[in-house]
């Protein structure tokens, strides 16, 4: 099924929505760049026409205008096309709208008798003139869109190959670990047995599911609750928790699943189970400059290699944290002899409920 979705992806990525607001500011901006280049630009006598600047412009953003309506209309039946011949089309409409729009209004301004444009016997230098600015222009704001959708496209490929990475990191020895304790708590507790094998089966759950959507912190922090329960059936009082929730933390927020997971496990397999006698694994979180800040801290061996072990989660970690919060969001990692700690920072968005 994902083999025949891919090559539509593909199709629709080259040519960006010409409806969004987004789109069609950057357009609006391009036009009236080049117009005042061109209008501002001094004439034969040394003077700038800085009088046609608003007539100039006027005339620029309604044909922007209309291109991109058009677009906007056509994009659908463009992107099913071959890009072979329905990019020159795309490329196309601009620049025919830019002529017959050029020659109608000078040819309104002639009957008008308003002398906006160009003498009648320039007419169709006018037309072709405005024609070929708008075909550069067009060729310009295309190629950006492409290689902005582009790169955005690797982003999204790149950050599902990480989830991906991640749902194939359940190591068969945590599997059997846990089984392991699960099999010895049966005979004399079966009731924490029971308990351990539901946190086993939500901790699969939830990373065969990881590239499917949000969910909310809470809901991460059940799961790492659960998985940190797994865990302490292994190393016993070895592991202890601490979690530093402050007063007012938006727990709603939507994050990708799995997000702050991996950091947890490393802290557990790279930090405290490495030391005899333990340690105690640090979540905190508080509301800080319109978002919310996360901390995660965990002692390690003093001549420790959790960099090197820790560097799939934090690269993963940290491009599913650009993917869905954008570029506002950041990581920060602080390794000391002895301490690791992680830091995210992320605007506050809020979940639309687990997926």
């Amino acid at each position: 099924m994902s083999s025949g979705s891919e090559p539509q992806t593909g199709r629709v990525d080259w040519l960006p929505d010409f409806c969004r607001i987004d789109t069609f500011f950057v357009v609006m901006v391009a036009v009236e760049i080049v117009v005042l280049a061109a209008v501002l630009m001094p004439d034969t006598t040394g003077h700038a026409q800085a009088r046609d600047v608003f007539t100039a412009s006027l005339f620029a953003q309604w044909l922007a205008l209309l291109s991109c309506v058009l677009l906007c209309q056509t994009r659908s039946w463009l992107v099913r096309r071959p890009m072979s011949w329905s990019a020159p089309l795309a490329w196309a409409l601009p620049v025919l709208t830019t002529l017959l729009g050029a020659a109608a209004v000078h040819r309104l301004d002639k009957m008008m008798g308003l002398q906006l444009t160009v003498p009648p016997e320039h007419a169709l230098r006018f037309a072709l003139s405005c024609a070929a600015m708008a075909g550069l222009l067009t060729a310009a704001l295309l190629r950006y869109f492409y290689v902005q959708q582009q790169w955005k496209s690797q982003v999204g490929a790149h950050a599902q190959a990480e989830v991906k990475a991640l749902q194939a990191r359940i190591r068969p020895h945590f599997l059997f670990n846990s089984m392991n304790s699960i099999a010895s708590l049966v005979r004399r507790d079966p009731a924490t047995a029971e308990r351990a094998i539901e946190d086993l089966a939500d901790v699969f759950r939830a990373a065969l599911g990881a590239g499917q959507g949000s969910w909310s912190l809470r809901e991460e922090f059940d799961l790492i609750e659960r998985y940190l329960a797994i865990e302490k059936l292994r190393l016993g009082d070895r592991l202890q928790v601490r979690w530093e929730l402050t007063d007012g933390s938006p727990m709603q927020v939507a994050i990708p699943k799995l997000l702050l997971q991996p950091l947890v496990e490393n802290a557990v397999l790279h930090g405290v189970a490495k030391l005899a006698d333990g340690g105690e694994v640090r979540i905190c979180t508080r509301s800080t400059d319109g978002g919310i800040e996360l901390r995660i801290e965990n002692p390690r061996p003093t001549a420790s290699g959790m960099v090197g072990g820790n560097g799939h989660a934090l690269e993963s970690v940290s491009l599913r944290l650009q993917h869905h919060f954008g570029p506002k969001a950041w990581m920060v990692v602080a390794p000391t002899p002895g301490y690791y700690a992680v830091t995210l920072w992320m605007p506050e968005s809020r979940a639309g409920g687990s997926s």
